[in-house]
């Protein structure tokens, strides 16, 4: 399973429009152009084991309650960061919930020991021949 591909529908996303940080000239004061995106987790239409996978993310944007909270203002318009805004959540849904592959634990080679054995020996013969000799 290489992550659950989201297909969430109107009533799962809440979406509101709110002035964008920063500058922006004259509009600044006038246009919400940013959109504040709140996903309750809990109350989705996803199946429960997606859900537990997503509420045991460790992400700081999904507060006690379960709901993930995004905030979009890439973008000049309110309709590029909305789809801006989906496309990030979708992603992040996709993302939580691949599944790592099983690490398999390796030996170190025996020929990866005798060089480095080699290469030990060899740098204490060249410091053993910085010395004085020895009458």
């Amino acid at each position: 399973m290489s992550g659950y591909n989201a297909k969430l529908g109107e009533a799962d996303v809440e979406l509101s429009a709110i002035r964008a940080q920063g500058s922006g000239g004259q509009n600044v004061n006038k246009v919400s152009s940013a959109i504040h995106l709140r996903f309750d987790i809990n109350e989705s239409t996803l199946p429960d084991e997606v859900k537990v996978r997503l509420l045991r993310t460790k992400d700081s944007r999904i507060t006690t309650d379960g709901v993930f909270v995004l905030k979009a203002q890439q973008y000049r318009t309110q309709e590029q960061n909305r789809a801006d805004a989906i496309l990030r959540l979708n992603e992040w849904i996709t993302e939580s919930t691949k599944v790592q592959k099983k690490r398999r634990p390796t030996k170190v080679s025996r020929a990866v020991k005798a060089r480095r054995q080699q290469a030990k020996k060899a740098n204490s013969d060249k410091k053993l021949r910085r010395q004085k000799p020895d009458f």
